[in-house]
């Protein structure tokens, strides 16, 4: 499980396969070990091998299909954050890093000292949010303003910025996470 608080920024520094390197700095891997668990870009991965300022994890291929992995690079930037421990306090929301599916930002513009961003929504996932409701994209834990058919919009305010959503442009992909008690409510209702 994660929170949805960014802990780091780091990036892609090489991909082989199916098997990605991230690469970070600040000392963000000191203490990781093989086995742990670290949210990128909202996608829960599995360390297989890290180093000072790297860890490496193996990708499926459904990750591939419903994430934008297939759709980054080496040197992109990516959200970073470790697990979390039953000591740490919850700032966002409880994120399960199992991502949905693929969004696309529609729009962009500034509101006053934030900046309004516009999502549209895979049409088998917009049940799942809800206005003033929460929602993850990539990694990070939003609050949803407003829902219009498959569009729906989040504020972010300029400390939120300093993730990887301040890069983000019309018609960029994004990583998205639907409100996890949402789908388990679904599912027992629908049995």
């Amino acid at each position: 499980m994660f929170t949805g608080i960014i802990q780091t920024i780091g990036k892609i520094k090489s991909i082989k396969a199916d098997t990605f390197c991230f690469e970070a700095q600040n000392s963000f891997f000191n203490e990781v070990k093989i086995g742990d668990s670290i949210a990128v870009n909202g996608v829960c991965l599995t360390v297989i091998e890290v180093g000072n300022d790297y860890f490496k994890a193996d990708i499926s291929q459904e990750t591939l299909r419903c994430t934008i992995f297939n759709h980054l690079s080496t040197n992109n930037s990516v959200n970073l954050e470790k697990a979390l421990r039953l000591n740490q306090g919850v700032d966002g929301h409880l994120v399960s890093g199992h991502v949905d599916g693929i969004a696309k930002v529609v729009e962009r513009f500034i509101e006053g000292k934030s900046t309004r961003f516009k999502i549209n929504a895979p049409k088998n996932l917009i049940k799942y949010i809800a206005k003033k409701g929460s929602v993850c994209i990539n990694g990070v834990s939003l609050t949803v303003n407003n829902i219009n058919d498959c569009v729906f919009d989040i504020n972010i305010v300029p400390h939120t910025l300093n993730t990887t959503l301040g890069e983000l442009k019309i018609n960029s992909k994004v990583n998205l996470e639907v409100d996890i008690i949402a789908r388990h409510l679904e599912q027992l209702l629908h049995h």
